[in-house]
């Protein structure tokens, strides 16, 4: 995605050359004092309800000689809040991509929210957001001949854009991220294995202050996982424990980590699920995928913390070797496992990885999982549930979410809803007494080996992608977790200081 930021009066911009101008109408609309012909136009248009209606409704106008741009394009916004400018503009971008395009311009200056400072970075990050979200293209496992991505060079313009520089590099580091994410959780299983996911992180090794290990087999078994090497043993492909450690601040510092659930495709196990969309099960490492985006944000960013990234990965599936129900497993925290359903598995490799966890002495741990259906029925495809006993972190994650659009919602973790983990031949088994409170009970399940820090359970099995004609990728939640760690980071120094990314950008506004 190839965005900047300039500082351009809405006059410059409307005799600025270039292939495409788009003009963000937000209600109410007042067109900024001009003196261009195609300012005058819009004004006019305004006047006289020539810009039609609200949404994502456009007027487009080709060839007028009065118009130093090819071709231009207002898009309505409705009341300009984020949600109206990502739906709007994603819009507009989707429609232009099949176009031979070289130069876009959007002026936001109708918007005017970059006045507004509690609304900086919402405003960011849902314009950029927008970008990114309107010019994604999978192309990985498709001909050469079908589709291209959108690749024209797209520049901002504001009044002010050196104050909004902070923000825009946050928001385009967030959205190289998402595109991380989309890009790994979009691809085929057998393009997306374990081994594969490992290779791309040791490929982010390269970033600045970023150390990566990838640990095999091997290395897992001496590690003593045998809840996570349960899952993988019915699949030729091996696990892979992916370990990579961001150092952006004194070793002092107690880290972030981040827990990814990596099962490249889950056929559910010798519990083996419906054939029914069951490719969509690829989809089942949408964790380890955020958190790949997230770490390529914040390697980017290069704030001042300390973050680790643990993502456990394997598939799961029903070969002779694979793990039966009614197996007691040993888990690296010692616990012993009943594997009442082997489909339960998500909570089986995390529950290793949350162990593992505890020798960085974290200040927090977040873990992230495509994990179970309950949540989707609880909440839709709106909210990712969240689940923390901490009130100050469930709080942080909340704020996170409202800044950048990646909205969760806190789900309850009674001590009561453990109740139904009890088995009569081991310390737990990997499901509770039913399918009610599904969700709660897969987290609890988790919280038993989180004794030894902060703890908050994401799970993302209704907002990390879509089904239907639709069907990919979202990329969530990436901007809550950047949102968060950046806030986190900004609360350790008592201040809101930029990134090195962000002092870069603020350089580069012209």
């Amino acid at each position: 995605m190839n965005v900047e930021l300039k500082n351009l009066s809405f006059d410059a911009a409307c005799l600025a050359r270039t292939d495409v101008l788009v003009v963000l109408v937000a209600k109410d609309f007042k067109v900024p004092a001009t003196t261009s012909a195609l300012g005058a136009w819009l004004q006019q248009a305004v006047k006289t309800g020539g810009l039609g209606g609200s949404g994502a409704t456009q007027v487009q106008s080709f060839a007028d000689p009065r118009f130093v741009a090819k071709q231009v394009v207002a898009v309505h916004v409705d009341s300009g809040d984020a949600d109206g400018v990502r739906s709007a503009l994603a819009a507009c971008v989707k429609s232009l991509s099949s176009s031979n395009i070289k130069t876009v311009l959007v002026s936001v200056h109708a918007l005017q929210l970059h006045k507004s400072s509690a609304n900086k970075r919402d405003w960011s990050q849902a314009l950029v957001g927008a970008i990114e979200q309107g010019s994604y293209l999978y192309t990985t496992s498709k001909s050469t001949t079908v589709g291209k991505p959108f690749k024209a060079r797209v520049t901002i313009c504001a009044d002010d854009a050196l104050a909004l520089a902070p923000q825009f590099a946050v928001a385009k580091a967030v959205a190289s991220g998402v595109a991380v994410a989309k890009e790994w959780a979009n691809r085929p299983a057998n393009l997306a294995t374990p081994t594969h996911l490992g290779e791309q992180a040791k490929a982010m090794g390269k970033l600045r202050n970023m150390q990566v290990q990838v640990m095999g087999p091997r290395e897992v078994a001496k590690l003593k996982m045998g809840s996570f090497m349960a899952v993988a043993q019915g699949s030729t492909e091996p696990l892979r424990f992916i370990v990579m450690q961001y150092k952006g601040a004194p070793q002092t510092q107690a880290p972030v980590v981040l827990v990814g659930k990596g099962i490249t495709f889950d056929t559910g196990g010798i519990s083996i699920k419906p054939s029914p969309d069951m490719d969509e099960m690829k989809y089942d490492m949408g964790g380890a995928a955020s958190v790949l985006g997230a770490m390529q944000a914040i390697g980017e960013l290069q704030p001042k913390v300390n973050v680790v990234a643990l993502i456990p990965s394997c598939e799961n599936m029903p070969d002779a070797n694979a793990v039966k129900p009614g197996d007691v497993v040993t888990s690296m925290s010692g616990q012993t496992i009943e594997i009442l359903n082997t489909d339960a598995e998500g909570r089986l490799i995390l529950c290793d990885a949350l162990t593992y966890a505890t020798r960085y002495k974290p200040a927090h741990v977040i873990d992230v999982a495509t994990l179970t259906g309950a949540c989707v029925i609880a909440l839709g495809h709106v909210r990712t549930g969240m689940f923390c006993a901490d009130d100050a972190l469930a709080q942080s994650l909340s704020n996170a979410g409202e800044v950048s659009g990646d909205l969760c919602w806190r789900m309850p973790l009674d001590a009561a809803y453990g109740a139904a983990l009890k088995s009569n031949f081991a310390d737990i088994p990997n499901i509770g007494g039913g399918r009610a409170g599904g969700a709660i009970t897969a987290a609890k399940f988790l919280e038993k080996f989180t004794a030894d820090f902060k703890w908050a359970h994401l799970d993302i099995a209704g907002t990390a992608w879509v089904s239907g004609s639709q069907k990919g990728s979202t990329g969530r939640p990436v901007p809550l977790l950047v949102t968060h760690v950046l806030q986190h980071a900004a609360g350790l120094a008592g201040n809101t200081k930029p990134t090195t990314a962000s002092k870069r950008a603020a350089k580069k506004v012209s």
